[in-house]
């Protein structure tokens, strides 16, 4: 039985940190569905009732491990400059640095998605709010149907660049960093066509500042909105166009 006492003095962040690796580990040895929050924290000689209370369940584990990724690209964009795709493309770079000391892990859960459709919506889901804060972080709007349009379209330069990175074995990423590179321009120029005749990002101060982890729902309610453009608008006498069906999840 693991001793409270070992782990008391450990931060949350630090316990977190220390059971999130653990699951990563065991998900790169046997795979996904070897790992549970039990079998995390003995494997890092946490607290299980600590443990208990912090991860009500395996997903919780990704849950954080997203948030963790996020907290590492939010914290460099305080103190990035320059215009704003140079800041997104260091920022999704610091999400992969996170992922990359992790790689067998997330490797393992990448491999798993197709067979858990619940799970691989859940993490599209995460992966849209993680993409909102990285934009708003850059000083990018996310509000109204262009702002659910530009979280969309980061999410496609994510899952774009995370294809790269799965296969990507060299040391600096550059592969990764290429796509990332790549995916951007594309996105920046679409915006454009969407938007001619307007700038491709809204500067930081046009927009208000981020309320904070504890007020998500602008997070979410852009990442639910669909991507596609509204349609033209019907002649009076008939009835109004249905909206379009959301986009299918992707990972």
């Amino acid at each position: 039985m693991n001793d409270p006492s070992t782990d008391r003095h450990i931060s949350d962040r630090d316990f977190d940190a220390a059971l999130v690796g653990a699951a990563m580990a065991i998900a790169g040895e046997k795979g996904w569905r070897a790992v549970s929050v039990v079998r995390a924290a003995q494997r890092a000689g946490l607290d299980l009732a600590r443990a208990r209370a912090r991860f009500p369940g395996s997903l919780a584990i990704l849950m954080r491990f997203g948030v963790m990724a996020d907290q590492a690209a939010l914290t460099a964009a305080a103190a990035a400059t320059g215009p704003v795709r140079d800041r997104l493309f260091d920022m999704i770079m610091q999400r992969f640095d996170v992922l990359q000391a992790h790689r067998d892990g997330v490797r393992a859960v990448l491999r798993h998605l197709p067979s858990d459709p619940p799970l691989a919506l859940l993490m599209t889901m995460a992966s849209k709010r993680s993409m909102a804060w990285l934009l708003d972080g850059a000083g990018v709007g996310t509000t109204g149907l262009r702002g659910a349009l530009r979280v969309r379209g980061l999410l496609a330069v994510w899952l774009y660049a995370v294809r790269a990175w799965e296969h990507d074995d060299s040391a600096d990423l550059s592969a990764t960093m290429r796509a990332v590179d790549a995916a951007l321009g594309r996105a920046e120029e679409a915006e454009r066509m969407l938007h001619p005749g307007r700038p491709a990002t809204v500067k930081t101060e046009d927009h208000a500042a981020d309320p904070g982890p504890a007020v998500p729902e602008a997070h979410e309610a852009a990442a639910a909105a669909p991507v596609e453009p509204p349609p033209p608008p019907e002649p009076p006498a008939a009835p109004p166009a249905e909206p379009p069906p959301p986009a299918s999840p992707q990972v």
